[in-house]
């Protein structure tokens, strides 16, 4: 008896790929969402446009804090756990229906605020609403797999992400005192917080690989525990006492922890590779928000009042959390659409690059030109809106459509 065996042809695969895999449409929605943002906020903020649906959150900065925090960069840490989740566990995270659901809640907490007939605690109940569901889509994977140290990081901190967006809007609302303020910096805090666990995971080999040369990159056991506790409790005493000296010492101990790390990883060969410079850049924005809070903080006690905390601030979220987030973005979609992590496009110099001038435009020429700070961040602002407007022309397209492989994801 002949058998006829033949191979099996994979199917073709759909040509709308979005809801694939979870950093298909999150990241399609924080590309955009980035530029559409910061758009409203230059026209509020540089150009003193009256945008009235900003004034329903009484002060307009609390909007851009609370978007660029819970709208942006939390979508561009849930494609990333959305997605990483799959391959740490070999579970099938959500997809196709459930992930789109999830993601229209995102979408949808972001448009409600802008429709005058809609009550704002409706849009907060959206907003929380998918930060919880986050936390669960999250979870399951790693509860399945019985992966419970990465329940215990991950888990926890996206719940406590979803506690700091309920007290912002408690605060909001005028139920919690101070609350909009608490829930923003616990936000920046606890983004920087997953930035640093993924980093001291993925960095040594991301540098490693990236550069073809094997450095003996290492991670040390007493950096992990300074560096982790060191931050907790910077975190709950900056939070519970703001600009207390004590938190002016942590932030300082914190220079000099993430710098020896910081050191400990660098090589000059980086700088011909975007996807790793990029991430090596925003580290030292972490370490350089670190030293200019510790500098604002502790300059007044000996009379010098001179930097703004809002210069440190966004030292975290346009310098670091912005370059990072950018990086994570451009390396997950090049290798989950079945591309060449290391031939990706040449235009990432420019789209990385203008990120870093606008970071520099927002964070350290003000610091020497106080005087011109209006015109810096008008800067600054023009830069980031160019730098991602050029990243979505770029990465929209690899987002939309199929692997290039064909396969799944």
């Amino acid at each position: 008896m002949k058998l006829n065996i033949e191979s099996a042809t994979p199917p073709t695969p759909h040509p709308f790929a979005l809801f694939q895999l979870g950093f298909r449409p999150f990241f399609l929605g924080a590309l955009l969402y980035s530029v559409i943002s910061i758009v409203i906020w230059t026209l509020a903020y540089s150009l003193q446009w009256q945008i009235s649906p900003l004034i329903r959150f009484e002060n307009p900065f609390w909007w851009h804090g609370h978007e660029m925090i819970f709208g942006y960069a939390l979508a561009v840490v849930s494609g990333f756990l959305l997605t990483a989740s799959k391959n740490w566990t070999g579970v099938q995270t959500i997809r196709f229906i459930p992930l789109a659901a999830l993601f229209s809640l995102w979408l949808i907490a972001r448009i409600l605020p802008w429709i005058g007939a809609v009550p704002l605690e409706v849009a907060a109940g959206v907003d929380l609403l998918f930060s919880l569901l986050l936390v669960i889509a999250v979870t399951h994977p790693l509860y399945m797999s019985r992966q419970w140290g990465q329940v215990r990081i991950f888990t926890s901190k996206l719940s406590l992400i979803f506690m700091a967006n309920l007290v912002f809007y408690l605060g909001l609302f005028d139920i919690i005192e101070w609350g909009e303020r608490f829930g923003i910096y616990a936000g920046v805090y606890l983004i920087i917080a997953l930035l640093l666990t993924l980093g001291r995971r993925v960095y040594p080999s991301f540098i490693e690989n990236g550069v073809g040369v094997s450095l003996g990159l290492k991670n040390s056991k007493f950096l992990d525990l300074s560096s982790l506790f060191l931050l907790l409790f910077f975190a709950i005493v900056d939070l519970a006492m703001p600009h207390h000296w004590i938190s002016g010492i942590l932030a300082a101990l914190l220079v000099l922890v993430h710098g020896v790390r910081f050191y400990n990883w660098y090589s000059h060969l980086i700088w011909s590779k975007p996807l790793v410079w990029v991430l090596m850049v925003g580290y030292g924005w972490i370490i350089t928000g670190f030293l200019l809070t510790a500098l604002a903080t502790l300059l007044p006690y000996i009379g010098v009042n001179s930097i703004s905390h809002f210069i440190a601030l966004h030292a975290f979220t346009y310098g670091a959390i912005g370059i990072i987030t950018s990086g994570m973005m451009a390396r997950v979609s090049l290798g989950h659409t079945g591309r060449n992590i290391f031939e990706p496009p040449n235009s990432l110099h420019w789209i990385f690059g203008l990120l870093l001038g606008g970071s520099i435009a927002r964070v350290i020429l003000p610091l020497f030109l106080p005087e011109q700070v209006i015109t810096f961040i008008l800067i600054s602002q023009l830069l980031w809106i160019i730098s991602f407007a050029l990243f979505c022309i770029e990465y929209i397209p690899l987002l939309i459509k199929p692997r290039v492989d064909n396969r799944p994801g």
